[in-house]
Parts: structure tokens; C-alpha cells; sequence
């Protein structure tokens, strides 16, 4: 006890024993702790160690609350307090002790997922590092989710008066559990369809994607919905269980590289060898076009019109739809320039008796 060392061994009075509590101990705790991470940064310093900088980094400040919480109830025993002064800073101490620590250890998962999503997604990403950094969001909000929930399960089972109401409900909770199962059924789902899209991956960020009609790119993947970025600058937003259930076009599942047609209507008269070879001039003369894949043929005869195909290939959903949109019109230039008559036309003959 400190109040050994008072001259006389007398009582030490209240104002220091709180001095030395809440201020005298916590700070002595915290400064070491400042001089231990101040030692780390500067043994990191210059080094590659993402991952260690990060965890090092993240959760500082939870760490550093519950270091001065732990020296305040080191130091509890050490005073003379009244007993029910004690007991009250003893228990938020403890209170505050869980909070700290589970939010120091949330952020700690959280900076190791971070590390490894420390290279941004650019266009140019491969399959497989979408499916990483899909997997890696997913996981590390589950991670803090479970997290978060986990520390707010403890702090309220430590209060006792909470816990007794807790208990009590369960106890009496028929209907009511019923109803919150059912009322919890959305999230739940959504958040098995999280798991299930981390794992199975029939999307990943950045893919090119087709969802009710709509295309465009996975622009973020949450635990409950994900955001597609359409071709017109609007966002659509999707709750994960429409891609556990639905049907979806990915574009990207495996490569970005796509083969694509269009489509022209002409005469019968066409002379199909100058098409071909205008075709072919085109797409050598086009960048968007990946010289994998080129064909004209005759696809179709109809009444009144030849069908031709241009099958082309490119290296993605963009570049695909600027070269459709250009072989359309320079195909078109191109047979209304050499070839007019070769267009769609429709015929009459009268016969010179009839006109007669």
C-alpha cells in the first residue's frame, strides 16, 4: 500500500489516490507504450513490411486506451479508495478494456486484409487478381462485422443489469424470436450470398457484367448489395442474393476478350468478295480490333434482302462496341459509295402489254 510510505502512516487522502489512478498511472502506461511503438517505427523504417506497418498502424489508439486501462486497475489495489469508488472505476475500466481491446483487434484484421489490397484494381487487371481482391473485401467486412458484434455481445453481457433483461427476454422469447427470425431473413440471406459470392466468384470487381438489361462494370461489392457502374454514369444497385438466384451475363468471367458481329442487309447484287475485303481493310487499319478473329459470310437469305455477318474480335466490352459502331458505318459509306444499287431495294416490273 502507498499509505505505508506517508510520514506516520497516515491515510493517503482521496484527491491523490485519484491522482494517481486516473492520471499518474495511466500516463507512466501510455508513455511506454508511445516508446515502444516509436522504437518499431523506427526499426521499420526503409523496410518492406507492408503487412507489419499496417497492423502496427491500425487499432494504435485502441491499443493505447487499453494500455492506460490496465495500468488504472494495476493501480486500484496500490490506493485507498472507498470501496464503492472502487468498484465503480474497477468495472468501467473493465468495460472499457473490452471495447479497446475488441476494436484494436478488429482493426489489426482489418490492416492485414488492407495490406494485401494495397495495389489498386486497375483496368488492365487479370482475372485472377479480381477474384483475390473480391475475396478480400468480402471477408474482411465479414471479419469486422463479426468483430463488432462480438465486442458489443461481451460489454452488454458484462453489465449485469443488461444481462439479467437479456435473459429474462430470452427466456419469454417465442413469438418474438419468431418474428425477429423472420424479420432477420434478408440480412442472413445476404449474408450467406456474400460468402457464397467470395468463394464461387460469379462476379469480381471490375467485371463487365449484364444485370435486367443493364450493362456495366462491378464498381463495389458490400455485404449486402453490389453497386454496378452502367455505361451512362448511373449506378445500380443489386442485393447479393440476386446473384445466387439469378441467371447473369459476365463478359470477363475468364478473359476480357470478346468476339462480337453485326449484321448488314443488301441486295442480292452484292458482290460479297469486295465486302469481305473492305471488311478486312478496315479492321487491320482499326486499333480497336485484337487481329484474333475475322470473317464475313452469308448468314441468311430472305425475301428481299441478303443477310451478311462480320464476325470481329477485341480485347474488351469497350472496345468491342467502338468497333461494331465503326465497321457499321464505314460499311455502309463503303456500298453506298461503290455500290448503291447493292442495297436493300424494292422491285416492280410492268410488263409493256399491261402498260399498253
Amino acid at each position: 500500500m502507498l499509505s505505508d510510505m506517508l510520514p506516520g502512516g497516515q491515510a493517503m487522502p482521496l484527491w491523490f489516490s485519484l491522482l494517481i489512478v486516473l492520471v499518474a498511472a495511466p500516463g507512466s502506461a501510455l508513455a511506454l507504450a508511445r516508446a515502444v511503438y516509436a522504437l518499431a517505427d523506427h526499426v521499420l523504417r526503409g523496410r518492406s513490411a507492408p503487412v507489419l506497418g499496417r497492423v502496427l498502424i491500425y487499432g494504435r489508439g485502441a491499443v493505447l486506451a487499453a494500455v492506460a486501462l490496465v495500468a488504472m486497475q494495476a493501480a486500484l489495489p496500490a490506493v485507498e479508495l472507498p470501496r464503492q469508488a472502487a468498484a465503480a472505476i474497477s468495472r468501467m475500466a473493465a468495460l472499457g478494456l473490452v471495447v479497446a481491446l475488441g476494436w484494436a483487434l478488429t482493426r489489426k484484421v482489418a490492416a492485414v486484409f488492407d495490406a494485401y489490397m494495397e495495389g489498386e484494381l486497375g483496368e488492365n487487371a487479370d482475372w485472377l487478381q479480381r477474384r483475390r481482391r473480391t475475396q478480400l473485401i468480402v471477408f474482411r467486412r465479414l471479419a469486422v462485422s463479426a468483430g463488432v458484434a462480438l465486442t458489443a455481445g461481451l460489454v452488454l453481457t458484462s453489465i449485469p443489469a443488461v444481462r439479467t433483461v437479456g435473459l429474462s427476454l430470452f427466456a419469454s422469447a417465442g413469438v418474438a424470436g419468431i418474428v425477429a427470425g423472420l424479420a432477420a431473413r434478408p440480412a442472413v440471406s445476404n449474408l450467406i450470398a456474400g460468402i457464397q459470392l467470395a468463394l464461387t466468384q460469379p462476379i469480381r470487381l471490375g467485371d463487365t457484367v449484364v444485370v435486367e438489361g443493364e450493362w456495366g462494370h462491378v464498381a463495389e461489392i458490400t455485404s449486402t448489395y453490389v453497386t454496378i457502374a452502367t455505361w451512362d454514369q448511373r449506378s445500380l444497385v443489386v442485393p447479393l442474393v440476386y446473384f445466387t438466384e439469378r441467371p447473369i451475363r459476365n463478359w470477363t468471367k475468364t478473359t476480357s476478350r470478346l468476339l462480337d458481329t453485326i449484321f448488314i442487309y443488301v441486295d442480292y447484287t452484292v458482290p460479297v468478295a469486295a465486302i469481305r475485303a473492305e471488311a478486312q481493310r478496315l479492321l487491320e487499319a482499326s486499333p480497336q480490333w485484337d487481329r484474333r478473329v475475322f470473317a464475313v459470310q452469308v448468314t441468311d437469305l430472305k425475301e428481299r434482302s441478303v443477310e451478311i455477318r462480320v464476325l470481329m474480335s477485341a480485347a474488351d466490352a469497350g472496345s468491342m462496341f467502338d468497333l461494331r459502331c465503326q465497321m457499321r458505318e464505314t460499311l455502309i459509306a463503303f456500298l453506298a459509295e461503290r455500290y448503291p444499287k447493292a442495297l436493300p431495294q424494292s422491285r416492280l416490273e410492268i410488263s409493256e402489254a399491261r402498260a399498253a
